[in-house]
């Protein structure tokens, strides 16, 4: 039987999740006893006392676990050998960035089991942090947009709104949001950001949470089909915010004119182009929750981005790309950014940024882990989620193959690399990992 260890994250001085909380450890190690460590950490929202009180063994580095969970990418140079390994890789892309540390597990012969590909038979997935990255998505762009406008002399309610990592819960986020709408209600807001209309891209968890944070303002929504309509008639009112979810079929269209088909789309995304570009001229704020790969279509671009400047058109003020592909769907994304300074400006007349969120251009939050600003909340959640799975993974049998392990069906589709060899559903790695490395 292995042993399990809780690793101390360490991508930035903000990542303060957890994969297991104490509470569920606790259940654990009731339902499979074994070895538990948690690797010391001075920032984890979760206190060392509190899993010593289930049962678990504080540690330094991650040598005593035979099992390692942890959140984020984990650096090369602290991967061991013959380990088995559950965090968000960020590998099935085939992610330059990320395809050192995957060949690294690969050479030290360990497992890789990837959260993001833990699904049942339908492919849905079943562990993740769901709707927290909208909720700190739509919290961080209404702070960010409060202060941008302050320092334009735009004043409004959204100048008191505080960045989610200063809020307990998001809980105490959404009533503080509530008290910024009724003054929105009372006051309404300044002429020159009159209408506010929120556009939000998809209608999945990270989509609902961002909506959750939103519907606690003075919301009315309007339908992508009625936007140009309701932007003619001019009957804008100061005292509420405008709301619009966009699907899929309002990004693309067939480029033969044919009925918009979803299934069609995802499996042959070729024949579809954007059209995204209809609905840009009305936004003030766009939110971007929608998964999205390189096969697919970009939503946003420079190229329409400076033609609506250039025509005196641009309305847009503010971008949260929560789902966050740097030059991805949103191109003007040209990189990530952490919770110490969340966002940049885009100037879409030279294509070019510049770090902070005061000034002229269009601010873009592109925060790429928003959820570990809400580290109670999230880690909760993903840890009610995970920690059923972990008995299975404990009881497993590493020295057989894959199938024959007695690892769970959800937990089998989820592994990359099986004792240092791609598995057989993802062997089409081989190829960008000999890109990246130039082998």
């Amino acid at each position: 039987m292995k042993s399990i260890l809780i690793r101390a994250e360490d991508k930035n001085i903000y990542e303060r999740r957890t994969p297991i909380v104490p509470q569920d450890l606790a259940k654990i190690l009731k339902k499979t006893p074994t070895d538990a460590f948690v690797e010391k950490s001075d920032k984890r929202f979760f206190k060392e006392q509190e899993y010593e009180a289930v049962g678990a063994k504080i540690c330094q580095g991650m040598e005593p676990g035979d099992i390692i969970l942890g959140v984020k990418e984990i650096p090369v140079n602290k991967l061991l050998s013959d380990k088995v390994y559950l965090f968000f890789s960020h590998t099935i892309k085939g992610q330059k960035d990320n395809m050192p540390m995957l060949q690294k597990i690969i050479d030290s012969k360990s497992t890789l089991i990837d959260y993001e590909r833990i699904t049942d038979a339908q492919g849905r997935r079943l562990v993740f942090f769901g709707r927290f990255a909208g909720d700190a998505g739509a919290i961080n762009i209404l702070w960010l947009m409060g202060q941008n406008w302050q320092a334009r002399e735009l004043h409004t309610p959204f100048a008191e709104c505080k960045q989610a990592l200063h809020y307990h819960s998001v809980k105490e986020a959404h009533e503080h949001v509530k008290q910024i709408g009724e003054k929105i209600k009372q006051q309404g807001l300044p002429q020159e950001i009159n209408p506010l209309i929120i556009g939000v891209l998809g209608y999945g968890n990270v989509s609902k949470g961002a909506q959750y944070i939103f519907d606690a303002l003075p919301v009315e929504r309007i339908n992508p089909e009625q936007l140009t309509e309701f932007f003619k008639k001019g009957n804008f009112d100061a005292h509420k915010v405008y709301l619009t979810i966009f699907k899929e079929e309002h990004l693309v269209e067939h480029k033969q004119g044919k009925r918009f088909e979803l299934q069609d789309y995802y499996q042959n995304p070729g024949n579809y182009r954007p059209v995204f570009d209809r609905y840009l001229p009305y936004l003030s704020i766009l939110v971007n929750a929608i998964y999205w790969e390189p096969r697919y279509p970009r939503f946003v671009t420079w190229e329409s981005l400076a033609a609506l400047k250039s025509a005196g058109k641009l309305r847009l003020q503010g971008i949260a790309d929560i789902t966050c592909d740097v030059n991805g769907s949103i191109e003007c994304n040209v990189k990530a950014t952490d919770s110490g300074s969340p966002a940049y400006l885009v100037h879409p007349e030279t294509r070019t940024v510049t770090d902070g969120h005061i000034g002229d251009g269009i601010v873009l939050l592109a925060v790429d882990n928003l959820p570990a600003e809400l580290p109670n909340d999230s880690s909760r959640f993903f840890s009610e989620q995970l920690w059923p799975f972990i008995p299975g993974i404990v009881t497993a049998d590493f020295d057989q193959p894959l199938e024959k392990s007695g690892l769970p069906d959800e937990i089998k589709r989820a592994v990359i690399v099986y004792k240092g060899e791609l598995t057989e559903a993802y062997r089409y790695l081989t190829e960008p990992l000999a890109r990246a490395l130039g082998v």
